[in-house]
């Protein structure tokens, strides 16, 4: 069993729940697109801890949550997702709309000639990362309405780098959507999330 959560005050933090079973791990519960799930705090610094969120191998989370974003989105040709998180979420999501997708990947790959890159550098990663995007996939993107799809939208950094991508490619962003808007990105207002996800700040 778990504990039942306290509302928070006005200006408070949301209070993690801790399960019985594990005392050395707090976990946050939210429902996402009709799913109730326990997200696992972890700690970035000795200020702040992050509630993860993990849709591998969450198949319920995954088609759910697609659905919902897509009835959400404006009218698109083309999914695009970073690397690697999102990548069930935008294969679920090309699926239910019939429409292609596309990975921003994190690393040259054989298959690329010519590839577009970008760098970028988000809140769960220690060290800047490049972000790359193969010539012969980017025409396929060029003049088309791209949905650029993420599990997670923080700091926003990862997004403009994919945004950036789609730039590159002579593509038009028409959307930027994710199941989760972390800490102050759910107050966006040029995105499309499903829930609001609170940052833990320590005292």
């Amino acid at each position: 069993m778990f504990g039942r959560k306290k509302k928070a005050k006005a200006g408070q933090a949301p209070k993690p729940v801790e399960r019985k079973a594990d005392k050395e791990m707090k976990f946050y519960e939210m429902t996402i697109a009709g799913c109730k799930r326990q997200l696992p705090i972890c700690a970035i610094n000795d200020k702040l801890d992050i509630a993860a969120f993990l849709m591998f191998g969450d198949v319920e989370m995954t088609i759910a949550a697609a659905k919902e974003i897509l009835e959400r989105s404006p009218e698109f040709d083309v999914i695009l997702t970073p690397e690697a998180k999102s990548i069930p979420l935008a294969y679920e999501m090309a699926r239910q709309s019939g429409k292609k997708y596309f990975v921003a990947r994190k690393g040259i790959k054989l298959y690329m000639t010519e590839p577009l890159e970008v760098v970028v550098k988000s809140i769960t990663t220690e060290n800047v990362q490049h972000l790359f995007l193969s010539s012969e996939e980017a025409e396929q993107m060029k003049d088309k309405r791209i949905l650029i799809v993420d599990d997670v939208i923080s700091t926003g950094e990862s997004l403009k780098a994919v945004e950036a991508l789609v730039e590159k490619a002579g593509g038009i962003t028409v959307g930027k959507t994710a199941v989760l808007a972390e800490g102050d990105a759910a107050d966006r207002d040029d995105i499309i999330f499903l829930e609001k996800l609170p940052l833990f700040f320590k005292d």
